[in-house]
């Protein structure tokens, strides 16, 4: 194993756009978006941590093998695991967990059967009981075999899981990473941001389900665009709400990093169970600190 070491200085063409500076042809001195592009944020009140039920269901599913495998309650666990959840909706109501997927690497010895036995159970003991019932789907290895994990098994994984790391695909996502990418990246501070937004908007109860989308030109300070989805659940009239939240907050790259605290060493804690729904203080973006401005700034 070998660890090739080849970095270089980032283009002076775009770091002059980032740069709080001025530069020929550059508008603003001000420090601009590192790249272009869209981003999103989301929230909704399926659970506590106003995320969607089946990335937080998955979750909690990592979360178990990880406890399983730490503890040796089950000895033939290994670190590489996946786990996807698939739930029924009336509405924006959830009625049934359909299926559960569990892919989980495991000592050669240990045979199908007693993986399948233990991790349909560990599921059953981590869901919410009021949602399995009989029709519930177990699919626990489906391939049969899972003994090779991690990067010897497969090519790298970075920037690949970005739906994992966000929303699991009910909220929308602009394409771009977070990983490996410093908050002057809109790509992953935008995104925080609009979570942040997004959260702070349905803890006020100004509605049941808020999207933030940004979009922001390289180099320019200020996002091109700005726009909030309720999807017809609005305690007040949409516009409403877009104005209080662009009264209430600041989306240029700056100030992004400012409000959220974001130039700390506190990344590891988004390497696994994604970067939203946690409860951790140093997670700025998961506070609901702005609720009460919002609400005042909608004349509530």
């Amino acid at each position: 194993c070998h660890i090739l070491q080849c970095m270089t200085r980032q283009s002076s063409d775009i770091a002059q756009g980032v740069d709080a500076k001025k530069a020929t042809g550059k508008k603003h001195a001000e420090q601009g978006a590192g790249d272009q592009g869209l981003m999103f944020g989301f929230a909704c009140r399926e659970t506590p941590e106003l995320m969607p039920a089946p990335i937080m269901f998955a979750h909690q599913l990592g979360r178990a093998l990880a406890e399983a495998r730490k503890s040796k309650k089950i000895k033939w666990l290994r670190p590489d695991a996946k786990t996807q959840v698939s739930v029924v909706y009336e509405g924006y109501k959830v009625i049934h967990i359909d299926t559960v997927v569990i892919s989980t690497q495991h000592t050669p010895e240990v045979s199908h059967k007693d993986i399948s036995d233990a991790m349909r159970l560990l599921a059953v003991k981590t869901l919410p009981a009021e949602y399995i019932d009989r029709k519930t789907r177990f699919l626990i290895n489906p391939t049969g075999r899972f003994v090779i994990g991690g990067p010897q098994g497969d090519a790298g994984l970075t920037g690949r899981k970005i739906i994992v790391d966000t929303y699991g695909g009910m909220g929308r996502h602009g394409g771009g990473a977070f990983s490996g990418k410093d908050p002057s990246k809109v790509d992953r501070s935008a995104a925080y941001m609009g979570r942040y937004v997004a959260k702070n908007v349905v803890a006020a109860g100004l509605a049941d389900r808020c999207e933030v989308q940004f979009a922001y030109a390289i180099g320019y300070p200020e996002p091109v665009s700005v726009s909030v989805n309720t999807f017809g659940t609005s305690k007040v009239a949409e516009e409403k709400i877009e104005r209080a939240v662009q009264e209430v907050f600041s989306f240029k790259p700056a100030n992004i990093v400012k409000q959220l605290d974001l130039l700390r060493p506190i990344y590891r804690k988004t390497t696994n169970y994604g970067h939203f729904g946690k409860r951790d203080k140093e997670i700025t973006w998961e506070h609901a600190d702005k609720a009460k401005e919002l609400l005042r700034a909608v004349g509530l």
